[in-house]
């Protein structure tokens, strides 16, 4: 569905980092955990294409979407200049989300980056159906770190691991994967992040006979299926589209080569 949205607020929560809040009833009240929207930036020709940011934050009650976004180019460059009560055209809630229910009750959340962006509503989903949860968040240094309590008070066991160890552990999330399977606490895995790091996490899962579903990253531009922008190789052979065939696609489905 197509919503105007009013900006309530947007504001930097990290080194590049800005979390924005919409109010936006219909969508809040439509979406799930693990699922984006398009926002349109502007009523011009530049930029053309819509920009898909992952839903970091879904309240139907207030009837507000939260946002979490990484500045790394010229949309979110616009994104960031956009001030409290300037709307905005945003269609959504787009593609699959996550699946929440899973046999076993303990889940591993992984956000690598801005991948930790979906993460919150999946977790909030998880630790209100009972499940423990554990986050996994990784990042350059602690710059790059935004707010982990809301995770903290939902109960969720928070790993933190950076590349230079200015905060955490000194080390990659898979690491720390690692260690959570060895200690025989895994049920399933959830990622979110780069590919290369979504590579190593399925190779982990496999090995180790752990499901689990990842959501990828991708460049979509209508976000419908229409403009084929988003092609996600697939095992099974060919390809499929990123924005409604996923974003969330199950451990084993992409083919990472």
């Amino acid at each position: 569905m197509l919503e105007l949205g009013k900006i309530l607020e947007n504001r930097p929560v990290a080194k590049d980092i800005y979390e924005m809040v919409l109010e936006a009833p219909e969508i809040a009240k439509a979406a799930r955990p693990g699922q984006f929207v398009n926002l349109r930036l502007s009523d011009k020709l530049d930029p053309l294409l819509r920009r898909p940011i992952s839903l970091h934050g879904i309240d139907p009650e207030k009837g507000t979407i939260t946002m979490l976004y990484l500045i790394v180019g010229k949309g979110t460059a616009m994104m960031r200049d956009m001030e409290a009560g300037a709307v905005v055209d945003v269609l959504g809630p787009l593609g699959n989300g996550w699946n929440c229910d899973f046999e076993g009750r303990y889940a591993v959340l992984i956000g690598g980056g801005i991948g930790i962006a979906p993460l919150y509503p999946l977790a909030k989903a998880l630790a209100e159906a009972g499940k423990t949860v554990e986050l996994i968040v990784g990042a350059k240094n602690k710059e790059y770190l935004t707010d982990l309590s809301l995770y903290e008070t939902l109960g969720v066991r928070v790993t933190v691991t950076t590349d230079d160890g200015s905060a955490g552990i000194k080390g990659f999330v898979t690491e720390a994967l690692a260690n959570s399977i060895q200690e025989k606490i895994c049920d399933y895995i959830y990622a979110c992040g780069p590919l290369p790091m979504l590579k190593f996490v399925e190779k982990l899962a496999i090995a180790n006979k752990k499901p689990g579903q990842v959501s990828t990253e991708s460049h979509m531009g209508c976000g419908l299926g229409i403009c084929l922008l988003c092609p996600s190789k697939v095992t099974a052979g060919g390809y499929k589209r990123t924005c409604t065939d996923g974003p969330v696609f199950e451990i084993g489905e992409l083919d990472y080569e």
